[in-house]
């Protein structure tokens, strides 16, 4: 799987896990030059506290449009060290 935004790869993994629809790729399969900080956090009633990354790309941000679980509740613990994107982040095989 890959994940795009912007013409550019952000991330790619054969090792990804599918939850609610959403691919979740390993940290290590991240291309860090185009992950920066977000001080954004949501909460799910199952997977718990979920904290975000936003995309820079050839100058473009896209705010939170990848997020993450540190520390998922047992019902979740498949994604733990995973990343799952949106906000106009293709991911295509």
């Amino acid at each position: 799987m890959k994940a795009t935004w912007n013409g550019v790869t952000i991330a790619e993994s054969d090792d990804t896990v599918v939850v609610e629809g959403n691919h979740y790729f390993p940290e290590a399969a991240l291309k860090r030059e185009y992950i920066t900080f977000s001080n954004h956090k949501t909460m799910c009633a199952w997977k718990g506290q979920a904290s975000y990354l936003s995309l820079l790309v050839n100058g473009e941000m896209n705010t939170d449009a990848a997020w993450f679980y540190a520390d998922p509740k047992p019902e979740a613990e498949e994604i733990r060290g995973r990343v799952a994107f949106w906000k106009g982040v293709k991911v295509e095989a």
